[in-house]
């Protein structure tokens, strides 16, 4: 299909989440298109595109996790290369946005640094971001280009409706969770919790109180992310020690760095649902942890990009 100056679109990939992106082009009926992204024995990434990408859209599949840099850099080279090669337009389809923790300045003399990856990308020249469940929403004003945000809970609400829990009580680990817990909550028309904590320092969480009734009932809290699963498991801890029933957990983003998995064994969570936007490695998917997949969501929102179809009917909390 031609549309203007557009041939087709062609589907890329680094080094991050191959998987993921295979997974994609699967459903969309569109082989990946071939190209190099390697490192030189110093670290350096090199990039080569081994086919012609000249008047086509071309989305490049990589979440910035773990080792977030290196993710990122494989992201920029092969932008340039794309741009140098006459691509019509270069879309980052990026599942998991890399430092969207550090949204602003929590003190003095901080960096913004997802405002540095935002001029980062549109400097080296991206056309457009697709990502999905951002830190922080205003990360997308961050750019002067289109930014795509996609969200997960419907994917995972729809997971426990298939898989019903009675007496449910949907529970916010922390404050800045309380309006994804609300609409998590509307789902299931069940009343919501939240966790009162303070942070001392970074990946550290002390619970102080519980808003909300959680005696007797079934408690599913959820998160944008599990990173060291410390905030998660001792919730999950002070949850059950004030009587709740039993814990269940989810969230979009399966960082589960340092301790997480050790911590998840031990605790209290009976269930983790997770979402796939990054690599969740066999030795991490302990019998706790169920992943879903996000491939059929990018999938439709690829289409509808290339289509120039309105994505607003698939960006549903």
């Amino acid at each position: 299909m031609n549309k203007g100056n557009i041939i087709d679109y062609k589907l890329f990939t680094g080094n991050a989440h191959p998987e993921l992106a295979q997974e994609i082009a699967d459903i969309l009926g569109k082989p990946l298109a071939k190209a190099t992204v390697k490192k030189f024995s110093d670290g350096e990434v090199f990039t080569c595109l081994e086919e012609s990408v000249r008047g086509y859209d071309c989305f490049i599949i990589q979440p910035t996790c773990g080792p977030v840099n290196d993710n990122l850099m494989e992201i920029c080279v092969m932008i340039d290369a794309m741009k140098r090669s006459s691509a019509a337009r270069i879309n980052v389809v990026m599942p998991y946005y890399g430092y969207a923790r550090q949204d602003r300045q929590a003190h003095p003399r901080e960096p913004i640094t997802s405002k540095v990856v935002a001029d980062i990308l549109m400097a080296v020249g991206a056309d457009r971001v697709v990502t999905m469940d951002l830190h922080a929403a205003q990360i997308t004003g961050y750019y002067n280009i289109p930014v795509d945000h996609l969200y997960g809970m419907p994917i995972l609400a729809d997971y426990f409706l298939k898989n019903p829990v009675e007496d449910l009580v949907i529970v916010s680990p922390d404050h800045g969770s309380v309006s994804r817990a609300r609409k998590f909550a509307h789902y299931f028309d069940a009343p919501i919790a939240i966790i009162d904590k303070r942070r001392p320092r970074p990946n550290v969480s002390e619970v102080m109180n519980i808003i909300g009734d959680i005696q007797g009932k079934n408690c599913i809290m959820i998160d944008d992310m599990v990173d060291t699963a410390g905030t998660l498991c001792n919730a999950a801890a002070a949850l059950i020690k004030m009587g709740a029933k039993s814990v269940r957990a989810c969230a979009t983003h399966a960082v589960l760095s340092g301790p997480a998995i050790d911590r998840l064994k031990d605790s209290v969570i009976e269930e983790l649902v997770l979402l796939n936007t990054m690599p969740v490695p066999e030795e991490k998917r302990i019998d706790k942890i169920k992943v879903l997949s996000v491939a059929p969501l990018f999938a439709d929102c690829i289409k509808r990009i290339y289509n120039n179809d309105p994505i607003s009917p698939i960006i549903a909390e």
